[in-house]
């Protein structure tokens, strides 16, 4: 049997105010290791918030990004 992928909700709908790097790398298009890369880099568009040593992508800060 085959999982099927859950896609993410629309940046529009999302009540949350931060994104797991897996969620975020899809809404920007981009891999998740792009975004690993600005958060340790510190040069991104964007800049995660650490919580316990997981990144949060603040959705503030993507639809900013994507003009949202």
């Amino acid at each position: 049997m085959v999982a099927k992928a859950i896609q993410p909700v629309s940046l529009i709908e999302e009540k949350r105010a931060a994104l797991p790097t897996s969620e975020a790398a899809y809404h920007l298009n981009r891999s998740q290791q792009t975004l690993r890369l600005w958060a340790c880099r510190e040069d991104g568009p964007i800049r995660p918030i650490r919580i316990n040593g997981r990144l949060a992508w603040p959705v503030a800060g993507i639809k900013a990004v994507l003009g949202v």
